[in-house]
């Protein structure tokens, strides 16, 4: 199984000879951009569950989704934390069909460090809310910085949402409906983890120019709301 860089992602899947009556794994808690251009070259996307931990394809879910008919994987670098893609290897039955890496975004390197730097800021400092974690040798690049409201003596996502907005914060849900629960791809199967992450997580406000001041208003935004994560899962 390869990966074939470059290009947008149906013309990748065009070059690995995808085609009609193939199946492409596609992850749902994402934009729809990978399952239209599966649909676009003929294929069918078929949707996988995610890591809990990276929001990227969970290979164990991956593995129990391929068949015969299975052509390719596109995995999804997801607010900056990149697949797996060994592990998206080892778990697929199907050693030939090749993953199909999106594109990413091109960012400075020293943006990416002054990114990671704000990130870690927040990790050290938010309370109430699960920070963004990273896999063991990953270079996060904090496309988004993603946290997890889940209440317990703190509002609901939507409702800790609406009283940031309410001062001043901007934030927004970065995947509020899956893909495979949009009228277009309607499919009728339950992925714990996505719908988990559609109803916890929570876009907060960073890049590589946010300053010092940017930051500890968000803390300060964030921490005033109150609550306690579960002690248990």
């Amino acid at each position: 199984m390869g990966t074939i860089p470059g290009m947008r992602t149906e013309e990748k899947l065009v070059a690995a000879g995808v085609g009609a009556g193939d199946e492409v794994i596609v992850p749902s808690y994402a934009t729809a951009e990978a399952a239209v251009a599966v649909r676009n070259v003929g294929a069918l996307p078929v949707f996988a569950d995610i890591d809990p931990v990276t929001f990227c394809l969970d290979p164990v879910s991956v593995a129990g989704t391929v068949t015969s008919r299975t052509a390719a994987i596109v995995p999804v670098s997801l607010f900056g934390h990149p697949a797996d893609l060994a592990a998206l290897r080892q778990a697929t039955a199907a050693p030939d069909a090749p993953v199909v890496v999106e594109h990413e975004l091109d960012h400075a390197a020293q943006d990416i460090v002054r990114r990671r730097a704000n990130a870690a800021y927040l990790d050290a400092r938010l309370s109430g809310v699960v920070t963004p974690a990273v896999a063991p040798g990953v270079v996060h690049r904090y496309d988004s910085y993603v946290v997890r409201v889940l209440g317990n003596g703190r509002p609901d996502r939507d409702a800790f949402a609406r009283a940031l907005r309410a001062r001043g914060i901007r934030c927004h849900v970065p995947v509020r409906t899956p893909v495979h629960r949009l009228p277009s791809f309607m499919r009728d199967l339950w992925l714990p983890e996505t719908e988990r992450a559609a109803d916890e997580c929570l876009t907060l406000p960073l890049n590589e120019v946010s300053s010092r001041r940017d930051l500890q208003r968000l803390v300060s935004a964030c921490n005033a709301l109150g609550g306690l994560l579960p002690t248990a899962a």
